[in-house]
């Protein structure tokens, strides 16, 4: 879905602090950061500095100031009236000794409190969801009105969902298209510091950045204006990833998958199937998912609290109660099973698959379609179906280096790469055992 939309939102800048109490941030935590980012960069001006840990130049003018009474950095010269500056030997000597407590450079971080804060105000149970906003995040989709007027309802609680139902029933492409539905955006921060750790958030593959970001200098920066947060999971779900990460080289923690979806939406594909066992996932977020807040533990033992802010989205092809207790499913508010189609849906879907692949669409081949599905192969009407068979029209055209027909012999050679045929398969099994007899 084109994302054009999100250019017209308008981005009012979160408040910048002027003075280094105002960051949240011990001061020299930041003096500490602002070494390491010196030392590594080499020669800087007040504004580069400033840019690279995303602070106002006149808190940045304020730990200038402290490092030059320590001696840990000096004045190399001057451009457009700002210094340049460069650590002296004894900075060297300190950011070395820093580094090897933990080499995080980069934008400074906001306190834990700030966060907290920030996330409560842009929380996903208060947003402002209604019909329109779902008629446009699915109308890639061919789904029933009671099926989107579900979707709505479950968006608006804010909680979770349980998405079932037989494979190839479009579970994921709905889950996918969940966060599109949400027509604001929200502040991501870079880094968050707990107990003088850093905690990495923003991740340039999970969050979305809106075009029309603050400039430097304009608010605070250490803040990314974003689409909300979309984390898709699947088999490779591990408890790991659930926990804080600690980078035993680089020395400081990236967020886990929950933390990063906040404000946002986290989707669970194929639950029951992941690498970490359903029964330990539901035990890790049964408080979560009840409370709305989870804890945290850095390697020292220090627990904290942080918002459990995100719509869960657990989709399964298998028995949700088979996967999960009466006292877990009840915490899961929605759940909505998604069956097949109903033939005059199911031509739509091929109808608009058709369109995408600039193919001519025909009632009378889709019936006949619909035909081979029951009687030769003993298929339902599953969703994905039209464009799986489609794709292997395509291919088969380009290798043989022509523009892709659908008729009925490219259904019937396209059907034949991509099912197994039960009559192949039973005529097997006779001439398995026709020649155990004849041995």
């Amino acid at each position: 879905m084109p994302d054009t939309w999100t250019s017209t939102i308008e981005v009012t800048p979160l408040p910048a602090p002027h003075k280094v109490p105002d960051t949240g941030i011990r001061r020299s935590f930041l003096e500490d950061l602002a070494l390491k980012t010196l030392f590594v960069s080499g020669e800087l001006s007040l504004r580069e500095l400033g840019e690279r840990m995303q602070l106002s130049l006149h808190v940045i003018e304020e730990l200038f100031s402290s490092m030059r009474r320590e001696q840990l950095c000096e004045v190399k010269g001057m451009v457009a009236g700002i210094h340049r500056i460069a650590t002296t030997q004894g900075g060297k000597k300190r950011a070395i000794e820093l580094l090897d407590l933990n080499q995080y450079v980069g934008p400074a971080p906001v306190s834990l409190e700030e966060y907290l804060e920030v996330v409560r105000t842009q929380t996903v149970q208060g947003a402002d969801i209604h019909p329109p906003d779902i008629r446009r995040a699915f109308e890639h989709l061919v789904l029933s009105d009671d099926t989107l007027e579900r979707v709505g309802t479950a968006m608006v609680s804010g909680t979770s969902i349980f998405v079932y139902g037989p494979t190839g029933g479009g579970k994921t492409s709905i889950a996918e298209t969940l966060p599109n539905i949400y027509p604001d955006s929200v502040w991501i921060p870079y880094a968050v510091e707990v107990d003088s750790q850093i905690i990495v958030v923003f991740d340039a593959t999970t969050h979305r950045p809106l075009e029309q970001q603050p400039s430097w200098g304009e608010g605070d920066t250490r803040w990314v204006r974003c689409r909300r947060p979309r984390v898709f999971v699947g088999g490779e779900l591990t408890q790991e990833m659930l926990d804080l990460q600690m980078n035993t080289i680089s020395k400081f923690y990236s967020a886990p998958l929950q933390m990063k979806a906040n404000n946002g939406v986290l989707i669970i594909d194929d639950f029951g199937r992941q690498r970490i066992r359903p029964e330990d996932l539901l035990n890790r977020w049964i408080v979560p998912l009840d409370r709305r807040v989870d804890f945290l533990t850095l390697r020292g033992g220090k627990k904290f609290e942080v918002p459990f802010d995100l719509f869960v989205v657990f989709a399964t092809n298998l028995n949700p109660m088979e996967l999960a207790d009466e006292a877990f499913m009840r915490r899961i508010q929605n759940k909505i099973r998604l069956g097949y189609p109903a033939a005059p849906q199911y031509k739509e879907i091929f109808r608009r698959t058709c369109d995408r692949f600039s193919l001519t669409y025909t009632e009378e081949l889709v019936n006949y379609f619909l035909q081979l599905l029951e009687d030769r192969y003993h298929q339902p009407m599953r969703p994905c179906y039209p464009l799986d068979i489609v794709h292997q029209i395509v291919w088969t055209a380009r290798y043989e280096g022509r523009d892709p027909v659908l008729d009925r012999e490219a259904i019937d050679r396209a059907c034949r790469n991509y099912f197994v045929n039960p009559e192949d398969m039973e005529m097997e099994r006779e001439s398995a055992a026709n020649g155990i007899r004849s041995f």
